[in-house]
């Protein structure tokens, strides 16, 4: 289901690991001492790690989350391997994950077959002949998740966060974001005629000849040119107000009559809803005239195209090569594709998800990691309320509200309570059918929860996953079992590194729910503007001075951060930073700051601890990918942008005037 979910990082596949040997919980041979603290912080503490450690050829970044990643991937793989080789119970968990995964590795086969199993997709859009088959097809492809110019899918109702409803989105876009088919410059022009030319090169492994298949790339990108320009921009798409917009059946008939609304819902097998949320109305108003105004054949053309792009990296090796060598090279700037081991364990990972992770937490989960995070949260919890309390700036009325909404956020670690059924779900078929079959399965589950109680046991992770996630309408935060582990989590280590990566995690996690965006739910989910009208006022003006930060960084040559798109995770990690701080500030270790460790006094290693998870090197087109889609700054911003405001930080390493880490108290952002 589609959730307001706040990630920690963009998501990354990775799983835990046991390790029962001594861990090095702070490694100071990573930092630079050369540097000037105040000056970069970043090199200071990541410094000759940066210096000494390049980029994998399958990789566009590299840093601590990415070496777990291969680390736990070869745990992760010898699981796969061994159910692969033995007989699996029948209909077992197990058993779907051992087809699965070998269906991925038989490259044999599915080179063999071709585009032959997806022959059926392409069948459905010949057969197109006017418009009621048009949006037949639109329905028939939700199922397979096949890119289309809108997407239903069901989520927790924005103003009633106890029951699913129905939510229509704009879609329909081969690129990640509307700036690159609409923006000038030399960065996405580029893009653009790479894009054409990748797709004439799929249309001709799919028969056409060069002349056609570049006319049948222009009219896909004409037609997806379209949509971008009626989408609304990445920035609005943060504003949970203006993506409520709650209407019944007859007014989405109005806005969009092209549809017959009553017959798609049908097709998707959606019962008749009462009411449904369009997230974007405008969108879904010029919608009714692109689709008008674009013939069957250019649809014909342009769902050929979403068809092949949504199933490339499944199909014979011709495909996948091309599809990596503009998404994988062009895009992301990698200079090889992962290993077929690797990519088909994160598909196997991905699709199956809690069928892995059932599997997983039984092997690699220790309950002390479970009881320690519990514990973290609480003193978290304990520290942003005392901070609330504290607050010049926030009136006694909007911090009651706020301490309300603070003490009923529910906490999910580890693992969900009870599984995802698969048993209904049909795997033993080629790598690109068992895939379809999957999503069909799962979007046919989904779609029946429309008009139902939430299930608020469901979690939006795998247990496998290295992230972490606040949900808007559950008023919930979440912490999967892998991140719980170094270098994030050390059960053996120090106060001070514990607090200042893991610590920090939890608090930017409780922080998403007080953000810009996350502050207008109120303690049950809802969207419910509690603020009085001046505290608003100073929320805005205090975050303002965040955005203004961001966007004096240049990440590469004259592009600049977005500070308005990231503001969220920016006060995220600010607010993540503080809690941590304060939390940390009630430790025996803490009080006894004269006891160094390596040289580092115990605030030192905390605001190093919390550096060197964000450590990573970067490639060119990563960057500047990252800085268009990516509503988290990059691994040095997440650095740098925050440690002026924190004071403690300023006191640890004596950040004086003329330094470049020294900001006037005008220029300091606090907020929570």
């Amino acid at each position: 289901m589609k959730r307001t979910i706040i990630l920690l990082s963009i998501a990354l596949f990775v799983t835990a690991c046991s390790n029962n040997a001594k861990q090095k919980t702070l490694n100071v041979d990573n930092m630079d001492t050369t540097v000037n603290p105040a000056e970069d912080f970043y090199k200071y503490a990541n410094g000759s790690w940066l210096a000494n450690t390049k980029i994998p050829e399958d990789k566009n970044r590299y840093g601590v989350f990415d070496m777990l990643n291969d680390l736990n991937n070869q745990r992760l793989r010898t699981m796969f391997e061994d159910l692969s080789s033995h007989k699996q119970k029948t209909g077992s968990n197990a058993e779907k994950i051992a087809m699965f995964y070998n269906s991925g590795m038989d490259t044999a086969a599915i080179n063999n077959a071709g585009i032959e199993p997806v022959q059926f997709l392409f069948d459905t859009i010949n057969n197109i002949k006017n418009f009621k088959d048009l949006q037949d097809v639109f329905a028939f492809f939700h199922f397979y998740n096949i890119t289309t110019p809108f997407y239903a899918n069901c989520s927790i109702d924005g103003k009633n966060s106890s029951m699913n409803i129905l939510y229509i989105d704009q879609n329909g876009l081969g690129l990640p974001d509307k700036d690159y088919y609409l923006q000038s410059g030399e960065y996405f022009s580029n893009i653009r005629e790479a894009y054409k030319k990748h797709i004439a090169k799929m249309f001709q492994l799919l028969g056409q000849d060069s002349v056609n298949s570049a006319k049948s790339a222009e009219r896909v990108f004409d037609v997806e040119c379209k949509l971008a320009q009626v989408s609304m921009d990445k920035e609005q798409l943060r504003d949970p107000f203006a993506l409520y917009n709650k209407m019944d059946i007859a007014k989405l008939t109005a806005l969009t009559n092209i549809i017959e609304w009553n017959r798609f819902f049908e097709k998707i097998g959606c019962p008749i809803p009462d009411s449904v949320i369009v997230s974007q109305p405008d969108f879904m108003s010029k919608l009714n005239n692109i689709i008008q105004q674009t013939s069957i054949a250019d649809w014909q053309n342009y769902l050929t195209w979403s068809a092949i792009n949504n199933c490339a990296t499944s199909l014979s090796s011709d495909f996948e090569n091309q599809d990596f060598e503009f998404y994988g090279k062009i895009m992301d700037g990698k200079l090889q594709q992962k290993p077929r081991w690797e990519r088909v364990l994160s598909a196997t990972s991905r699709f199956l998800d809690e069928a892995v992770g059932q599997l997983y937490v039984e092997k690699y989960f220790p309950p002390q990691a479970k009881q320690r995070a519990t514990e973290l949260v609480a003193n978290l919890r304990v520290a942003l309320s005392e901070r609330i309390d504290n607050l010049e700036w926030m009136s006694d009325a909007t911090k009651a509200k706020a301490q309300e909404k603070l003490a009923a956020i529910s906490v999910k670690i580890g693992y969900p309570n009870k599984w995802f059924d698969y048993s209904g779900c049909q795997v033993g078929g080629t790598f690109v059918i068992n895939k379809l079959n999957i999503l069909k399965y799962k979007y046919e589950y989904e779609i029946k929860q429309v008009g139902q109680p939430v299930d608020k046991e469901e979690w939006l992770m795998s247990p496998q996953t290295v992230n972490a996630y606040n949900m808007a309408e559950m008023n919930e935060i979440a912490f999967p079992a892998a991140i719980l582990q170094p270098p994030f989590f050390y059960a053996d280590g120090d106060d001070a590194i514990n607090y200042g990566a893991i610590g920090a995690i939890i608090g930017h996690e409780i922080t998403h729910g007080f953000d810009d965006a996350g502050r207008y739910y109120d303690k049950n989910g809802n969207i419910n503007d509690w603020w009085t009208e001046d505290d608003n006022r100073k929320f805005i003006e205090r975050a303002q001075t965040l955005v203004n930060r961001f966007n004096s960084f240049i990440v590469i040559d004259t592009m600049h951060a977005n500070g308005t798109f990231t503001l969220g995770e920016n006060i995220a990690d600010l607010g993540g930073l503080n809690i941590a701080y304060t939390a940390f500030s009630k430790t025996e270790q803490w009080k006894n700051q004269s006891a160094t460790i390596d040289g580092l006094t115990p605030d030192q290693r905390f605001f190093v601890s919390y550096a060197q998870v964000w450590g990573q090197i970067i490639c060119d087109e990563a960057i500047l990918q990252r800085t268009q889609t990516d509503p988290h700054s990059l691994g040095c911003y997440r650095v740098e942008g925050p440690l002026p405001s924190v004071e403690a930080f300023v006191k640890a390493f004596d950040v004086k005037p003329g330094d470049r880490y020294y900001l006037p108290d005008s220029l300091k952002t606090v907020i929570w």
